[in-house]
């Protein structure tokens, strides 16, 4: 390349290290610094929730990888369910106090054995306590998995508040999630109240931000 362009190998090497750390090539054992695919699925925002998906069936991740003519299996999704001390944030969003039991059901999603992001979600003890919700079964907890479960209970999802922001990983999210150097990550919070407005689930969301392109419909308010 230096040759080609005429210019001193340091500045190719300096081109190219500010590459990597944009996350637009990365480096291959035995292959050199190969330029990164953009495959970015579509998620859908809004419609990701809609009633009519997670009534017939389709979780939220399926429903992802549909809008984007691509192919699922419910193995794709891992599943860890354990018992623990809600944080000071799972506690504000469930209406808790600090230290409270509540069931954390922690899922890691891959797409072609390549992992594209995780979900933690939290609930309350009392309403998922002896369904599949909270077993130790891996992939989707049934047809339509969570949300189909608190309607079961009771207690329908009619609402949802969701932020997202971008920050860089931390090592262990680098590790997990399978990133390169100077990908940064997407991290979703997103709150599930019933109509009466009672919250039922909390869920923590890390998303490498190569694999996702984030698309929102809605009628705009008066």
């Amino acid at each position: 390349m230096a040759t080609t362009h005429g210019v001193n190998i340091k500045t190719v090497r300096q081109a190219v290290r500010m590459l990597e750390a944009e996350g637009l090539v990365t480096p291959v054992r035995r292959r050199g610094t190969v330029v990164r695919p953009r495959v970015a699925m579509k998620r859908l925002g809004t419609d990701r929730y809609a009633k009519s998906k997670w009534k017939s069936g389709l979780v939220a991740f399926a429903a992802d990888r549909e809008a984007t003519g691509r192919a699922w299996k419910p193995s794709d999704q891992t599943n860890e369910v354990r018992k623990v001390e809600a944080d000071a944030e799972v506690a504000e969003a469930l209406g808790l106090e600090p230290g409270d039991p509540v069931y954390e059901r922690a899922r890691l999603v891959k797409e072609t054995g390549v992992p594209t992001h995780t979900l933690t979600s939290n609930y309350r003890p009392e309403d998922v306590a002896g369904t599949i919700l909270v077993g130790p079964t891996p992939g989707p907890a049934g047809r339509g998995d969570g949300f189909a479960i608190l309607t079961e209970r009771g207690l329908e999802p009619d609402s949802i508040t969701e932020t997202v922001r971008a920050r860089m990983p931390t090592p262990d999210e680098t590790e997990l999630l399978q990133l390169p150097a100077g990908e940064p990550v997407m991290v979703l919070h997103r709150t599930t109240f019933t109509s009466s407005g009672r919250p039922v689930e909390f869920a923590r969301g890390v998303h490498a931000a190569s694999r996702f392109t984030w698309s929102y419909t809605f009628k705009i308010p008066d």
